[in-house]
């Protein structure tokens, strides 16, 4: 038996007022794969542990079927957790510890016949004998998943499971588990802040960033409309480029995007997205491209819908099966500050601006009650104009994925061609305005 797992308005407060989850709300449908994706220490091992009932529920009520859960012992879940260190009994072979819950469970049962289809089913037999100091990392771990399985639960909880293995370990790892999990049918909720894994396994994605909830849906939901720059930004590979941008929209004209020294002319009729950021005209946003919505090509072969761009080359990653061409546009990144850290910093408070309407007022309130700042617009005091690269990025602002036979050498100038139906634009406040949401703000909200 499987279950439907639901969080309402979840959070966890510690001492000092400490609020590591804030007012999270998710619904596991029975049978699914849910993974809870974010930088360590935002909170995602702690809504797994608040499942499981390790963790107290400060505020909000936790359903399990339906059933109000927040009081109900962790024995009484009927779910199954492995944890990221093993959790092995040293004293024990792998045998005894895959048989060790079946045990407490049916003191009198013999859980041999069981324990022996675990081991089948992960390819564990002749461990079963060996005690956890005789084996290899992987091994532990296999071993760690048949003790949850072979209890038969209702839903798997996993805490980071692959974390301290290598990374071809890793790869297989991950396909076994993805194998299990939908062979066995049971609701599993899988806590990673590896992106990779959370793409590659999970039915749907939570990205999670200072204990609140980003975003939620499919693997390939989450990538191709990112809600903010921080989803952007923390989903794919290499990293989205995010540039500064300032829009300009003449009556007259052609709709730019000026990206500093060059510049993006959006294709004619305007789609209904780009109409839409008529209103930001001579403001500043945040351009969003990922690698592969450009391409190294002259402009002569422009396809509709593609814009011209010059990159002086600064850097060549050679991948083997493809390769990662750092770029100088003369435009400017957008940095998305603490991308690795748990929390967003506090917001600066500012004060209260004189005069202006109502609107204008309403509009810095709602700007105000943003987690922290996603995108930084503008260099702190005394910080150099031209800091050094973002997130540890090599020189460059612009990088673009390519294939091998392209030979490219530092310092050339090579056309660039950018997919504009590929483009994302973010506002001041890293929220994706281009493509449109899909659902637009009410202005009585």
């Amino acid at each position: 038996m499987t279950r439907a797992i639901s969080l309402h308005d979840v959070s966890k407060v510690y001492q000092r007022g400490v609020r590591v989850v804030d007012r999270l709300s998710l619904d596991i449908e029975p049978g699914e794969f849910l993974v809870l994706l974010g930088p360590s220490g935002c909170g995602k091992s702690t809504v797994l542990r608040m499942i499981a009932g390790l963790e107290e529920i400060t505020e909000g009520e936790l359903l399990l079927d339906g059933e109000y859960a927040n009081e109900l012992p962790p024995s009484g879940r009927d779910m199954a957790m492995v944890f990221q260190n093993f959790a092995l009994y040293p004293s024990m072979t792998s045998r005894d510890n895959i048989g060790f819950p079946l045990r407490i469970e049916a003191p009198g049962a013999d859980p041999r016949p069981r324990v022996d289809a675990t081991a089948r089913m992960l390819g564990i037999e002749d461990l079963l004998d060996r005690f956890p100091g005789q084996l290899s990392g992987g091994e532990r771990q296999r071993v760690a998943m048949g003790r949850a399985i072979a209890r038969h639960p209702s839903a798997f909880l996993m805490d980071e499971p692959l974390s301290n293995l290598d990374a071809k370990l890793r790869n297989h790892l991950r396909a076994e588990i993805s194998a299990l999990t939908r062979e066995l049918g049971v609701t599993t909720v899988y806590v990673t802040h590896d992106q990779a894994e959370a793409m590659s396994l999970g039915d749907r994605v939570a990205v999670l960033r200072g204990g609140l909830l980003q975003q939620v849906g499919t693997p390939r939901s989450v990538y191709a409309l990112p809600r903010n720059v921080f989803v952007a930004a923390f989903i794919g590979t290499p990293r989205i480029n995010l540039l500064r941008g300032l829009v300009r929209a003449p009556l007259d004209g052609a709709m730019t995007i000026s990206l500093g020294k060059q510049y993006l002319r959006l294709p004619e009729p305007l789609c209904l997205d780009h109409q839409l950021l008529r209103v930001q005209q001579g403001r500043e946003v945040i351009v969003g491209l990922r690698s592969e919505a450009i391409r190294i090509a002259k402009p002569a072969s422009a396809r509709p819908g593609e814009a011209v761009l010059t990159g002086l080359v600064e850097h060549v990653e050679f991948q083997g099966h493809e390769v990662l061409v750092h770029f100088n546009t003369g435009s400017r990144p957008a940095v998305v500050p603490e991308l690795e850290a748990p929390r967003p910093a506090r917001p600066v408070r500012r004060r209260r601006r004189q005069g202006g309407t109502v609107l204008d007022r309403l509009r810095e309130r709602a700007g105000a009650r943003r987690a922290g700042p996603v995108v930084v617009l503008e260099h702190p005091a005394g910080a150099s104009p031209d800091p050094a690269p973002p997130d540890g990025r090599l020189p460059g602002d612009l990088i673009v994925r390519t294939t091998p036979d392209i030979e490219l050498r530092h310092g050339m100038q090579v056309p660039l061609l950018v997919d504009i139906a590929h483009l994302f634009v973010f506002d001041q406040h890293g929220e994706r305005i281009c493509p449109a949401p899909a659902r637009l703000p009410d202005l009585e909200e």
